[in-house]
């Protein structure tokens, strides 16, 4: 066997290790084993697409002197592929995209792909070299919380796997196997060297802080380096921000990737030393405010592009989520993508019409004012009759939104562009939002971001340039949805501050009545304010998909039952 094939071992044994170290691999010519990270995105269902890619990198990882390529979690099929991984199809279709890297030489190909076979649908990690798969890997413990949905779709894997390559041995990992403390120690006990772990980990505030807590944890625990790539990009609701990362065997970061973005990680092991060598420079370290701004960037962006659509629609109110939302959306497309429409009634302020003008031109985007009087008109006359005994209430209210809902809808079916709703996560939490109305769309931006995180974003936004891009007085002045004379949110909601920091406690950290009112709020706003909560949980589960950057997002890791007779207090 040549010094430069890589040896697969297989062991469920925790006191012994397969290792079949090639003594030869130890020459001098030897010393270094290179590895390329392919941080990159891979899009769901796009199995021959994503397989070239994948030749793409290699190629050019190979080309840079790399003896070994990592690829993210099931980057083959995509991730999360759901119930395409039911689909009989499947397995033909990986198998004829693996065939199809067979002629890729020079270079140890690590792929994420589901597995299938007579024993079940893993999800997996193929070893290629020079055309033939030397092993695999299957996932050992499956997450089944928040985001993630992997006991429905694959069975457990059984075995540490470990292949020897140029004087190493490498163990292989994937995702939350790094989150458990069992499969490193048992691959160290093996014999490894080295780990790579292969992931798809979603975005969330704080999540690079809290990888790289695990990752020095564990490898200064074992005393191994690891190798941890992961995917970037957007997918549906979801954003993966990479920052890929290899440490030392002492828990020290010596590479990291940028977030958010396509790239490749060259990292240089040294047989001898047991060491990697360090990057030049490190990336940027993103503040609260920055990665969550990028993020809603990237999961617009490619949910917009991927879905093949033209352009955006937005409703530009003159308040701050819609201005908020068109920033957003002009970073995400560009201002030649991006169309907004200003629908005003009579209850619509001279100050609203100046401020969404006024940042229309200062984004250089396309800007339309279509006002809704006739609309309005026309549908309180059809219902008259019927309303002739009843007093006016919301319900007049809320046909000016839906008469906007309409005309956005009727613009997208004309045009193809995607209409992009504005609500952000304390509206979509106690219902302060029109059905059919300022909800018609079909991506809800600022869907996870709380009232006071949209202030945050809005002044960080207008700090990155020298003119701001949301006028002033859209931030200071007092928030109103405009559908009647002299109105403001405070009417029907509690202060924003106070308000989020319930919503918080109720929705994100799942605290019951008297944890929260121990917390020093209010018993009959904590009473109010989740009453409101759970009351709208059937508009919620109508609402457009938005991206998730939060702890706890409404959609896939909240879902509450739309009839039930649960207790406030329990």
């Amino acid at each position: 066997m040549s010094k430069d094939t890589p040896t697969t071992h297989h062991s469920t044994s925790k006191s012994s290790s397969n290792s079949a170290h090639d003594n030869s691999a130890h020459s001098p010519s030897l010393n270094t084993v290179k590895f390329a990270l392919a941080q990159s995105h891979f899009l769901v269902g796009d199995i021959a697409g994503n397989a070239e890619k994948m030749r793409k990198l290699a190629i050019e990882a190979r080309d840079k002197g790399a003896d070994v390529i990592v690829f993210p979690e099931l980057a083959l099929l995509g991730y999360p592929p759901e119930d395409l991984l039911l689909r009989p199809s499947l397995s033909g279709r990986i198998k004829t995209a693996l065939s199809s890297l067979s002629d890729i030489e020079g270079i140890v190909m690590i792929v994420g792909y589901p597995h299938v076979d007579h024993h079940g649908t893993f999800n997996s990690a193929a070893i290629l070299h020079n055309g033939q798969q030397k092993g695999f890997y299957h996932k050992q413990y499956l997450p089944n919380y928040g985001v993630f949905d992997e006991r429905r779709y694959f069975d457990k894997g059984r075995n540490q796997v470990l292949f020897d390559y140029k004087g190493i041995t490498i163990g292989l990992l994937i995702c939350e196997d790094l989150w458990e403390e069992s499969p490193i120690s048992e691959l160290k006990q093996q014999g490894a060297d080295v780990v790579i772990s292969l992931n798809a980990s979603p975005f969330e505030t704080g999540k690079q802080n809290c990888r790289k807590e695990l990752l020095a944890k564990r490898s200064s625990d074992e005393k191994l380096p690891i190798l941890y790539v992961n995917a970037v990009g957007g997918q549906d609701d979801l954003v993966f921000d990479g920052g890929s990362m290899v440490v030392q065997a002492d828990g020290s970061i010596v590479h990291e990737a940028s977030r958010f973005l396509n790239q490749m990680i060259l990292a240089t092991y040294d047989v001898h030393s047991k060491k990697f060598d360090s990057q030049d420079k490190a990336p940027l370290t993103l503040s609260r405010e920055s990665e969550m701004y990028q993020a809603l960037v990237v999961g617009l962006r490619d949910y917009v592009n991927h879905s093949g659509f033209s352009g955006i629609i937005v409703g530009l109110s003159g308040g701050i989520d819609s201005a908020l939302t068109l920033c957003i959306a002009v970073d995400a497309l560009g201002a030649d993508k991006v169309y907004a429409v200003m629908m005003p009634y009579e209850y619509t302020s001279q100050i609203s019409l100046e401020d969404a003008q006024a940042q229309a031109r200062r984004l250089n985007v396309s800007y339309t004012v279509c006002p809704i009087f006739d609309a309005v008109d026309g549908i309180r006359a059809t219902l008259a009759p019927l309303f002739n005994k009843s007093k006016a209430d919301t319900t007049e209210e809320n046909i000016q939104a839906r008469a906007r809902g309409m005309v956005l809808m009727a613009l997208s079916n004309k045009f193809g562009h995607l209409v992009i709703t504005t609500g952000n996560k304390s509206e979509m939490a106690v219902g302060y939002a029109t059905l059919y109305g300022d909800m018609a769309g079909g991506f809800d931006v600022l869907k996870d971001v709380y009232k006071t995180e949209v202030y945050d974003l809005a002044n960080y936004r207008n700090r990155l340039e020298d003119t701001p891009v949301i006028p002033e007085r859209v931030i200071t002045r007092p928030p109103s949805a405009e559908l009647r004379p002299d109105q403001t949110d405070q009417d029907s909601l509690p202060d924003y501050d106070i308000l989020d920091g319930i919503l918080r406690h109720y929705i994100d950290e799942d605290m019951s009545f008297q944890d929260i009112v121990d917390k020093g709020f209010d018993s009959e706003m904590v009473v109010k304010t989740i009453k409101m909560v759970d009351k709208s949980e059937y508009k919620r589960r109508q609402a457009a998909i938005g991206t998730k950057i939060s702890q706890k997002a409404f959609g896939r890791e909240r879902r509450y039952p739309l009839v039930n007779k649960w207790s406030i207090q329990g």
